[in-house]
């Protein structure tokens, strides 16, 4: 007989996208370049020179795109709006046609009995806002306060849960910090500046929100965290996991969750780049008050010392040399084809951490998926087994932090369907369904079909 993991009634099932990586229509109906529309045309930037210019084509296939979620059953769903098509120029004008594209896109969720769960800004940045520094420049933060007024203000009577920000660490580190997202910079500095303005506008847009929007918002922050292990026994790679939790979970957490950095961290960031950043008054600000936390997870960290000299931030382009670290993946386990461990089990360990260290605040797990290399079959299926088998492995490691008292309310699959998977283009299938990108034709996987019967029973069988 088959065992059952009940998860909790009213528990959230959803699915989750974001614009770009989405949408197409990217000259159409008033809006203008974003970050990621100038990085993706730019040579080598992204696989084969992939683009969003059409992507999945949402924007001209909504309600099919709706109807299909309504037929998988799912219950809510996490979307990102793009702000170049609301605010063409980052600021003061707003287009409206291109806030009725969301008035229309949440009007067809609730008609379907399907949660809206809209996430302000996933990395999208319109480029105007760019060509005056990005994130780089505090007046940004505030400009996101002002588009954040202007969203909420148009969907908050249909809007319930927001979340302001999706993975600032990425769009810090990986965008300004590296330079292999949107818009390019090679420079540490950069990213650390742009992570405290990011932040910064985080909670100025939360703040934003409580006071514009209806139905009694509940706000929250999307963070890629992970567990931090160390390659060996070593007191060097001991310290190399404070070093890389500092820098890639505490920094974002004690901030928006306690109003502090990690003390050890910012000192050395002080050290190499000044204190002009932070000014008095920021983390109150940062710390704002919050209805949940978003976790997006997909594999745990682990960590050694590394043997190459760290040199000043300004001058280095990658964040792990530069803090003296290296990640060192498990070789004994199964990966994704993005190259990413499948382990579950770091999961339940994130979980466990976050209720034990942050007060309790209610959890999301709003991203958690996998790629692999998916076909359709001559009988015109998508069998994805894999796929099945990670979803059941970190469903049941959330339902073992759940039996473990942690307060998590929803679980959302990244992603709805395969889409843009920026600097890796079309490479990589996250999707429950399959997007035939010649056709724009939808093949629900097998997945998807699975998925669905979870979220009927509410259960997972084990």
């Amino acid at each position: 007989m088959t065992d059952q993991l009940v998860f909790p009634k009213g528990f959230l099932w959803g699915v989750a996208t974001a614009s770009y990586q989405i949408e197409g229509a990217v000259d159409e109906d008033g809006r203008t370049p974003s970050i990621w529309d100038t990085f993706s045309h730019l040579p080598g930037t992204t696989l084969h020179g992939d683009n969003g210019d059409i992507a999945c084509d949402h924007y001209h296939r909504l309600d099919e795109d709706v109807e299909l979620m309504a037929e998988l059953g799912i219950r809510a769903y996490r979307f990102s709006i793009a702000w170049p098509r609301v605010q063409p120029h980052g600021k003061t004008a707003v287009n409206q046609i291109g806030l009725d594209h969301y008035r229309r896109l949440v009007d067809a969720l609730r008609a379907h009995d399907i949660e809206p769960v809209a996430t302000l800004y996933h990395w999208d940045l319109p480029q105007a806002l760019e060509d005056g520094g990005g994130w780089t420049n505090r007046d940004t933060a505030g400009r996101l306060e002002d588009y954040a007024r202007v969203v909420a203000g148009a969907l908050g009577d249909r809007v319930q849960r927001w979340i302001t920000l999706n993975e600032p660490w990425v769009a810090a580190f990986i965008g300004y910090g590296n330079g292999h997202h949107a818009p390019g910079l090679s420079e540490i500095g950069a990213g650390v500046v742009a992570a405290h303005h990011l932040l910064l506008g985080h909670g100025m847009a939360a703040r934003a929100i409580a006071e514009t929007a209806g139905r009694s918002p509940e706000i929250g922050i999307s963070l890629n965290l992970s567990p931090v292990r160390p390659a060996s026994g070593s007191d060097e790679d001991a310290a190399a996991v404070e070093r890389v939790d500092e820098q890639r979970n505490r920094w974002f957490l004690d901030a928006v969750l306690r109003g502090s950095y990690p003390e050890r961290l910012l000192e050395e960031y002080e050290s190499l780049i000044g204190d002009d950043f932070l000014h008095d008054g920021d983390l109150e600000v940062i710390r704002a008050d919050l209805d949940f936390l978003g976790v997006n997870y997909y594999t745990p960290l682990r960590a050694a010392a590394s043997t190459n000299a760290k040199v000043p931030a300004t001058r280095h382009s990658s964040y792990a040399s530069w803090l003296g670290v290296e990640d060192r993946p498990r070789g004994d386990v199964a990966r994704t084809t993005k190259g990413w461990t499948i382990e579950p089990d770091g999961l339940t360990e994130l979980l466990l951490r976050l209720g034990k260290d942050y007060g309790g605040i209610p959890l999301y797990i709003s991203e958690n998926g996998s790629a692999f290399s998916d076909y359709v079959d001559p009988n015109g299926e998508v069998r994805d087994p894999e796929r099945i088998e990670y979803l059941r492995g970190h469903l049941a490691a959330a339902h073992a932090a759940i039996a473990q008292g942690v307060d998590l309310r929803a679980y959302f699959v990244w992603s709805l369907y395969d889409n843009f998977e920026w600097a890796d283009g079309y490479g990589q299938r996250f999707g429950l369904v399959f997007t035939d990108y010649r056709t724009q034709d939808r093949i629900p996987k097998a997945s998807a079909h699975w998925y669905r019967r979870v979220i009927a029973a509410n259960a997972l069988d084990v």
